[in-house]
């Protein structure tokens, strides 16, 4: 039994470098021998199989039922060939038939192989679903095998035979990889191909930046700070909301770390793109208030039936709360979940909301607000000055709110003396409403109203504490 002797020892050698235990090791042996038996004596054949661990020796029995009329050869025999070996079988006895294993023949060898080699591949598999399907949203790395159509192949440091890509959707555009260069991502889902368990990573996500910070925050790890939300326009701007169950525990501060050098890992990881550190609130509208940071938010009108939320800012606000291209507004949108719409102190004045921005009655329907629109005739203007507008079709002040002295200087009978004191008396009037706001503002600061958030990237300012 030689044969079998070399035979288990390349076994080991392969369920070595497979990390197979000794008993999966003999069930893989078994099993491919019964394969090879099913080649040379059919589908249904029984057989007892022993492995002395010793001698290396291989012990095959073929297991034979004793019948009066054969129907299955694979796993029976008739009475009249059973008593060629014995005369004293009946019916329904076991005959025994030893089966030397180096007189397989070349099929039944092939055919062991294969099913040994396809019980391997299901094991890695299968351990590959256990080992990954529960680590969704976890940072893994490895190197760039290769790069196939856009998609980046990926070997992984703790599973080199795993199946793992970054597909392009999944990839920042900002960047490229080389083959061999290492690389880090967040699983984000595990895919069930023809060929076994595939890995989808992704440096797109949210779940990647959120990842980073729990790589680089020790309270994120140890759960006393917890990312509550995450936003991400990859390459350009991420916004994430933290929270701290513990009081004395800055969550914004923890993320950003002595003299940003947390937040500054993170920024290094995403190629320079801009973070939006902001603290998590349960309420909706003090949430969406951060989430439109580094811009002061006047006032939020919410409607918790659709959840939507209209957001007033100041005009000198109104640029930052956008953000490039809309990026701020989407993301704080995507943040809190809900449809955020933005408006202008001036334009929304001139939906008849100014109750609604300066200090009116509380409630989320427009409708509940009296319009504090007035007509010209209050204001201190000459009889002439009146008449010529009245005859322009100007009869309230919001409809000459946005109008600028050379506007006023094409209306027939206004010269620029009356131009310069309609601008005046403009400005008289939207000022003190801006300073009344601002002093809303200072007071909401002085009863303690926390950091609406940090931003950091490349176009950001000094990190704090930094020089």
């Amino acid at each position: 039994m030689n044969n079998a002797t070399q035979v288990l020892a390349a076994f080991r050698e392969m369920t070595a470098n497979k990390a197979i235990s000794r008993d999966e090791l003999y069930d893989l042996i078994k099993d491919g021998i019964l394969a090879a038996l099913a080649k040379r004596y059919g589908p249904n054949v029984e057989a007892e199989i022993e492995i002395d661990e010793d001698t290396g020796r291989i012990g095959i029995t073929v297991l034979k039922e004793v019948v009066a009329e054969v129907e299955d050869p694979s796993r029976e025999i008739s009475l009249e060939e059973a008593r060629w070996d014995d005369p004293e079988f009946e019916v329904g006895d076991i005959l025994e038939v030893p089966v030397e294993f180096a007189h397989f023949g070349r099929n039944a060898v092939m055919a062991a192989k294969q099913r040994i080699l396809q019980r391997v591949r299901e094991g890695e598999r299968q351990k590959i679903r256990d080992e990954y399907e529960h680590r969704v949203g976890e940072l893994l790395s490895g190197e760039t095998q290769q790069v196939e159509r856009g998609k980046l192949v990926l070997m992984l440091n703790r599973s080199r035979d795993a199946d793992a890509i970054i597909p392009w959707k999944e990839q920042n555009p900002r960047e490229r990889f080389r083959q061999g260069e290492p690389i880090r991502a967040v699983l984000k889902k595990v895919e069930e191909t023809p060929k076994g368990p595939r890995l989808i990573l992704s440096r797109a996500d949210p779940l990647f930046v959120a990842a980073l910070f729990k790589l680089e925050v020790p309270e994120i790890q140890q759960g006393i700070v917890e990312i509550r939300g995450a936003a991400r326009e990859v390459g350009f701007r991420s916004k994430i909301a933290v929270s701290s169950r513990d009081e004395s525990i800055d969550p914004v501060g923890a993320c950003v770390g002595l003299k940003g050098s947390r937040v500054r890992a993170v920024v290094q990881e995403l190629g320079g793109e801009r973070i939006d550190i902001v603290p998590w609130h349960p309420d909706p509208e003090i949430y969406a208030k951060r989430a439109l940071a580094p811009a002061r938010v006047a006032k939020v009108i919410s409607n918790y039936e659709t959840r939507t939320m209209t957001a007033i800012v100041d005009e000198d606000q109104l640029s930052l709360a956008i953000g490039r291209n809309g990026q701020n507004v989407r993301l704080a949108s995507q943040l809190i979940g809900w449809q955020l719409d933005l408006f202008g102190s001036r334009e929304w004045l001139e939906r008849g909301a100014e109750a609604a921005l300066f200090g009116g009655g509380g409630g989320g329907d427009e409708g509940e607000y009296d319009s504090q629109d007035f007509s010209l005739r209050d204001l201190d203007l000459a009889p002439a000055t009146l008449a010529a507008l009245e005859a322009a079709g100007y009869n309230t002040f919001y409809d000459v709110i946005d109008m600028e002295r050379e506007d006023f200087l094409r209306i027939p009978g206004l010269g620029g003396d009356e131009a310069d004191r309609l601008v005046s008396e403009i400005e008289r009037l939207t000022v003190e409403e801006e300073e009344d706001e601002s002093a809303a503002a200072q007071a909401d600061d002085e009863a303690g109203e926390p950091d609406a958030g940090l931003t950091f990237g490349d176009d950001s300012e000094n990190l704090p504490g930094s020089e």
